[in-house]
């Protein structure tokens, strides 16, 4: 069964730093296309935070760029980060990390089936005190 586990969370000062980390078990690391992290504000929509591809491309959306790194332990990318710093008031949230990873199965003959699947982390509170 896949599993994520989120730690990290914390009542953090305005300007300050955090580091979230998320394991995941049950999961091959060579299956997991993408890691992510994502978050959601009082009475807002989940969002996108950071991503971090197979490949090792980030892509960190416009409201935290130069502040948030996402980063992952290379030697197992089962374990990954989002380090935060510079907090603000609206960086307050449920932050939630996300993995997405491939299921291939046998098919007909020589043929494999693929498919994808994402897997979520419980949430982790960040709190931002002005």
């Amino acid at each position: 069964q896949v599993q994520l586990v989120e730690s990290g969370g914390g009542l953090v000062e305005a300007g300050g730093s955090l580091t979230l980390s998320c394991a995941a078990s049950g999961i091959a690391s060579t299956s997991i296309n993408s890691n992510a992290w994502y978050r959601q504000g009082p009475g807002k929509q989940r969002e996108l935070v950071a991503q971090i591809n197979k490949d090792g491309r980030t892509n960190v959306v416009d409201s935290v760029k130069g502040r948030a790194t996402i980063s992952r332990d290379n030697a197992v990318n089962t374990v990954f980060y989002l380090q935060m710093n510079d907090l603000r008031p609206e960086d307050a949230a449920v932050y939630y990390c996300n993995v997405n990873y491939r299921v291939t199965t046998k098919g007909w003959g020589k043929n494999f089936n693929h498919n994808d699947h994402g897997a979520w982390g419980q949430g982790a509170q960040v709190t931002v005190s002005a």
